[in-house]
């Protein structure tokens, strides 16, 4: 087996082509095997159904990343130094929405058991699935913290349970759920929010709460957490490039507030960034989302003793 693919099966392989690596790092400065944080590129929208094109974003967000600065002032660290590999680009399949839950479940299962936390790009909210699979079977307990402006908590959307529309009703027999961000939604979501006691968080008590909310949010979090990013928590001002924008989101300094809060108390597992829907001569959004995940590795991996 090739030396750079130390603990990950052949079957795991299989499923990865090429892409271009985070930051533009060359592989011998940090190889897999020494790497902290291992990325995967998720390009799959087969469930979207209003506003196609986040099979693009993976790419944008790798491109974009490129021009980031190595330095991080707010933690005045240089995180590549901890390890940042770029394991490569989830092969697509037209089979079935649930296939390709599978094959992100399998990638995050070998990554969590090689002691790495990994970082999805997408892509479609519902690859999320897969990796907090992975993530619930390898951390107990595990509280999965859900950014987003919809709660995608359907039953079933367009006659299937595998959809965008739905993944956060599977994470619910999966791990605890916190919600942030939310400001669209249907009655029956509302309702399953209210009789399932989910902790749920409007975007509005966000912006307006400031500190005092954040607090109460990462005081509804376990020790080992999962947090999974649809970009459209961000308002559309900031953030336009999205499949479904909804107006009054977060802003970028509300995020890194809460990201902050999240990684000084809790040992965040893994992550993901999903639902970056390029927009043509508009490289702002790419740029945030890459510097979102930049800045987010820069603080999971500050020395917290």
């Amino acid at each position: 087996m090739d030396k750079q693919k130390p603990s990950l099966g052949t079957e795991v392989w299989n499923h990865l082509g090429p892409c271009s690596s985070f930051l533009g790092l060359p592989e011998y400065a940090r190889p897999l095997e020494e790497a902290r944080a291992v990325l995967v590129a998720a390009p799959y929208d087969g469930t979207t159904t209003f506003k196609a094109g986040t099979r693009e974003g993976p790419r944008a967000i790798l491109w974009a990343s490129r021009e980031l600065e190595c330095y991080e002032e707010d933690t005045e660290t240089e995180p590549y130094r901890h390890g940042i590999a770029t394991l490569g680009e989830l092969h697509v399949t037209a089979a079935s929405p649930r296939e390709m839950v599978e094959r992100v479940r399998r990638v995050g299962a070998a990554l969590f058991e090689a002691g790495k936390i990994p970082v999805m790009l997408g892509g479609e909210h519902l690859l999320s699935l897969g990796m907090i699979q992975a993530a619930a079977a390898a951390f107990h307990p595990l509280t999965v913290l859900h950014l987003d402006a919809h709660p995608d908590l359907r039953d079933s959307y367009q006659e299937t349970a595998y959809s965008n529309a739905c993944v956060m009703r599977h994470v619910l027999d999966l791990a605890n759920l916190v919600q942030v961000g939310l400001r669209s939604m249907t009655r029956e979501e509302h309702r399953l929010i209210r009789d399932r006691g989910i902790s749920a968080f409007l975007a509005e008590e966000v912006v307006r709460g400031g500190e005092a909310v954040v607090s109460r949010i990462v005081e509804c979090l376990g020790p080992n957490v999962y947090v999974s990013i649809d970009l459209d928590v961000l308002d559309p001002s900031v953030m336009p490039a999205v499949g479904t924008p909804e107006p009054g989101g977060l802003g970028w300094y509300d995020l890194v507030a809460l990201i902050r809060a999240v990684t000084a108390r809790c040992r965040v597992v893994g992550f993901d960034v999903m639902e970056l829907c390029p927009i043509p001569g508009m490289v702002a959004p790419d740029f945030l989302a890459a510097r979102l995940v930049h800045k987010f590795l820069a603080h999971i991996f500050l020395d917290k003793k």
